[in-house]
């Protein structure tokens, strides 16, 4: 008999747990190493009175870069020469993958306002501002720094894609806008 009644609070035992699965409880969970969870720390912006500024939040090393920024390809990372000038062309070739790429970068950043032909007809154009065509002759002539340099600053109502656009993506762009520049021109890329 008393088999029977361990068995039988063992079943109401785990019939019990099983019923409060996914019951939610305002109290907090229990952590076995409360520290990791509960520590004295700064958050991000936040005051502090350690330091003398009252910011927790410290300024970079004068002269630190930030990794992947280092920058050592003045023509690839600003589209300048060393004399500080436009590159002429892209220090990127124009792959068959570069170009898909730039494509598909130009349909999610550019085609809004240019348009998939690149006419400048899209959503500012359809609420009456002026946006640039890219088949005007003047960016047809330009240098690809000149276009790398709109990109990256922004110019007039376009604004700067520097953080969401990586530096590669910016030169496929570019590769792209020249592909469609010479189709619409009729000749061969």
């Amino acid at each position: 008999m008393p088999e029977r009644g361990l068995v039988g609070a063992v079943l109401l035992l785990a019939l019990g747990a099983a019923g409060c699965r996914g019951w939610t409880s305002g109290k907090p969970p229990v952590h076995v190493n409360p520290s990791m969870y509960h520590q004295p720390k700064y958050l991000p912006q936040a005051e502090s009175g350690f330091f003398y500024d009252g910011a927790t939040m410290r300024p970079p090393v004068p002269g630190t870069v930030a990794r992947g920024e280092l920058g050592e390809n003045r023509a690839f990372d600003e589209g300048k020469n060393a004399a500080g000038k436009d590159v002429v062309h892209s220090p990127v070739e124009a792959t068959p993958e570069a170009l898909a790429r730039g494509a598909e970068r130009y349909r999610i950043y550019c085609l809004p306002c240019h348009d998939a032909r690149g006419e400048g007809k899209g959503i500012l154009a359809a609420q009456g501002l002026p946006t640039t065509s890219l088949h005007v002759d003047r960016l047809r002539t330009v240098e690809d720094g000149y276009l790398f340099g709109v990109i990256t600053e922004g110019r007039g109502l376009m604004p700067s894609y520097r953080w969401p656009i990586p530096v590669a993506d910016r030169w496929a762009i570019i590769a792209y806008v020249r592909e469609l520049q010479h189709a619409e021109q009729g000749a061969a890329p």
